[in-house]
């Protein structure tokens, strides 16, 4: 009997390691802006993720923004859903919208710099449909990533008086 719950417990483990492990660090992987040489100014953010997305599907994540710090937004996904994933940036306190990659040609890529500290609601859409780069057949789910860097924003203007 207890060799049975044993073996049950080891299948559910390796199961479920399985299926976070699929796209688990995918936004470190494939997210990643390429920038200059020497230029190790942004930061990853532990708030970014990885998850497995059908067609059509929506998902909500939640972060906080700093003060004073400059935040670069990244969306990728794995080719066969297409490049045209859609996200929205919403103030959490207030659900204002705040950003919509939609009127900026689905842009996966996003800088701000955040006058105030607050928390923001980033929700990721995949568009259905099929894509021209799977031979125009539907994906059933693919990985999608979100990467977060962040930076200190640079002083500007005199910086004494």
């Amino acid at each position: 009997m207890k060799k049975i719950f044993l073996s049950l417990f080891i299948l559910a483990s390796v199961s479920i390691f399985a299926q976070t492990s699929v796209c688990g660090q995918f936004h470190r992987k494939y997210c990643v802006v390429e920038t200059a040489k020497g230029d190790a100014t942004w930061r990853y953010n532990a708030q970014s993720k990885s998850g497995l997305f059908n067609q059509g599907m929506t998902s909500k994540i939640r972060c906080v923004i700093y003060k004073g710090m400059d935040y670069r937004i990244n969306v990728c996904c794995e080719t066969t859903l297409g490049d045209k994933l859609n996200y929205k940036i919403f103030d959490a306190r207030t659900n204002e919208l705040l950003y919509d990659n939609s009127t900026s040609e689905n842009e996966p890529l996003f800088e701000f710099q955040s006058t105030a500290t607050r928390q923001l609601i980033i929700e990721v859409t995949v568009p259905n449909g099929a894509t021209e780069k799977n031979g125009h057949k539907p994906m059933d789910a693919a990985c999608v990533g979100l990467l977060i860097e962040h930076k200190v924003t640079a002083k500007q203007g005199f910086s004494t008086y």
